[in-house]
């Protein structure tokens, strides 16, 4: 079989489920990269799987001595009202959707917003940090302004020249908060190849080419250090959350995962990542079910 072949079952699912699916790209070590398009090659909103490139600054911002896991969330904004228990919030909870928060926006703000940072610091906590998954584009947001609080540079300016450069992703768009900064849990506009970029690097334990990005023992930590998410109805989403990443049902496989269907899936096993843009607006996991079924057969293990 060709490796172009390789994608035919999951067209032929895609034609059969209208899974709208805008492009798939394969990436398997040791193989050319094969992709195919069901429409233009667009930069497209990749929703939630911005989230991870959120948590790749975190990791590097580590290794760079600015933060730690464990730092709590208001140490990087002296002053600032909060809430009574936010002072227990910690990086790693936000890295985790463990804050207990009960701020959770879920769409880009638009016209007269408020503080999307003073919002979190000030929202009473519905549990106590630590204790439960909760999901919040809140927490990732904020994510993006501690990275801006200990570098001195927006989350994505912070990351062109130590990720989106080395990548080869030009000048990547990223949405704005009205007061400036990246929205860092959504927003990223990019191209179906430039996610696979992301996929490929957690693949290789954050290593590109001849430099090491991100720290080996910090991506291990993003799909190990898990919480457990129950509960939910689709079984892809109940298998436990990392950092700002989710286990899938397949052994060993972690994804970045955005709304609609954008997926990069890591296949340590099979030394593979597959990658989907989309816009599906049924049940975005029967696209990785598709994935599962028609392609993971395909996919042996070295």
């Amino acid at each position: 079989m060709t490796d172009a072949a390789l994608l035919t079952g999951f067209r032929l699912r895609d034609a059969e489920r209208n899974l709208g699916v805008y492009g798939i790209h394969l990436h398997r070590e040791g193989h050319e990269p094969v992709e195919h398009r069901f429409r233009s090659d667009d930069t497209v909103e990749v929703y939630s799987a911005s989230k991870t490139f959120v948590a790749v600054a975190v990791g590097m911002a580590q290794a760079e001595g600015l933060l730690g896991l464990d730092d709590a969330v208001v140490g990087f904004f002296p002053g600032a009202p909060h809430a009574d228990g936010v002072e227990l919030v910690t990086v790693r909870h936000l890295l985790q959707m463990t804050s207990g928060t009960s701020s959770a926006w879920h769409t880009p703000v638009r016209g007269e917003e408020p503080d999307l940072l003073g919002s979190f610091l000030t929202a009473e906590l519905l549990s106590p940090p630590g204790q439960r998954f909760a999901y919040s584009n809140a927490c990732s947001y904020v994510l993006g302004r501690i990275v801006q609080a200990v570098s001195g540079q927006d989350l994505r300016d912070y990351l062109v020249p130590r990720l989106f450069d080395p990548l080869r992703i030009g000048n990547p768009q990223w949405l704005r908060c009205p007061q400036g900064y990246s929205l860092g849990a959504v927003g990223l506009q990019l191209r179906t190849s430039e996610l696979a970029r992301l996929g490929q690097l957690l693949l290789q334990e954050g290593r590109w080419e001849d430099d090491q990005l991100v720290p080996a023992d910090f991506v291990a930590a993003m799909h190990t250090d898990v919480v457990p998410t129950e509960g939910f109805p689709d079984p892809e989403s109940t298998v436990g959350y990392g950092y700002q990443v989710w286990r899938c049902t397949v052994e060993d496989a972690w994804r970045a995962d955005g709304k609609y269907g954008q997926f990069s899936v890591v296949l340590p096993r099979q030394r593979a990542v597959v990658t989907i843009t989309a816009h599906h607006e049924g049940v975005a996991n029967d696209i990785l079910r598709a994935v599962w079924e028609e392609l993971l057969p395909l996919l042996p293990a070295p």
